[in-house]
């Protein structure tokens, strides 16, 4: 019997958060309902949820240090939740590692969908089993392998969350050439991501920190375009 995907649904208010736990029970999902966000710290770990859904405005901790807290031990799926639509708010919740970010009050088909759509960026496809050859890059100090999602820079092994390791991937796979956004949400995120492009732009902050640009390549922005990994001339 296939085990049923786990959600840890982190909300102040009751109602919300038991009609939020109705919508994915409907779905055949199993649900787990905590109010703020200490209580999200501990049970978290107890659960070991498939995702976490997080209202942002929690008593006590509030959802983005619950998030900080989370993604800095762990890679589980995290959306959102809140009726703050500022660009700021939104941006700062994908800064620290959001992987999603929806607004109140929100229609109960795309909460399923999102949910739906990153619990599937998350789950490995199973197929039978062949051989494989290796997806492997590698650049002068940089080598991307996707076979086992590592990374080495400079002899050292950088982690990164398989988005951000797969947008590298992909655009070091095809050096000097240039990607619009929507081209790399497509392929990176796949054509039923409900997301917008900004989510492009924080993924590639984020390889910026942690990979810097070499004399032999470097992450370039193509203005009013998107990006492309650029492979200089020595």
């Amino acid at each position: 019997m296939v085990s049923k995907q786990k959600i840890l649904i982190v909300d102040d208010d009751e109602n919300i958060a038991q009609l939020i736990s109705l919508y994915l029970t409907k779905e055949c999902y199993d649900t787990k309902i905590v109010n703020d966000g200490e209580a999200a710290l501990l049970e978290y770990k107890r659960y070991k949820p498939n995702l976490i859904l997080l209202d942002i405005m929690l008593p006590g901790v509030d959802g983005y240090q619950v998030c900080r807290e989370i993604r800095a031990r762990e890679n589980v799926p995290i959306i959102m939740l809140s009726a703050k639509g500022d660009v700021f708010d939104k941006v700062l919740g994908l800064e620290l590692g959001a992987d999603d970010y929806i607004l109140k009050p929100f229609d109960s088909k795309e909460l399923v969908a999102r949910v739906k759509a990153v619990l599937r960026r998350y789950s490995p496809v199973k197929k039978a089993p062949e051989p494989v050859p290796m997806k492997q890059v590698s650049y002068p100090g940089l080598t991307i392998n996707l076979s086992n999602y590592s990374v080495i820079y400079n002899e050292n092994v950088i982690d990164m969350p398989p988005k951000e390791l797969e947008l590298l991937y992909f655009l070091a796979s095809s050096p000097n050439q240039v990607f619009t956004r929507e081209q790399l949400l497509d392929n990176i995120w796949g054509y039923d991501y409900v997301g917008d492009t900004r989510t492009v732009d924080v993924h590639v902050k984020r390889l910026r920190e942690k990979l810097n640009d070499t004399k032999h390549w470097k992450i370039s922005t193509v203005w009013g375009i998107g990006y492309k990994f650029d492979v200089l001339d020595d």
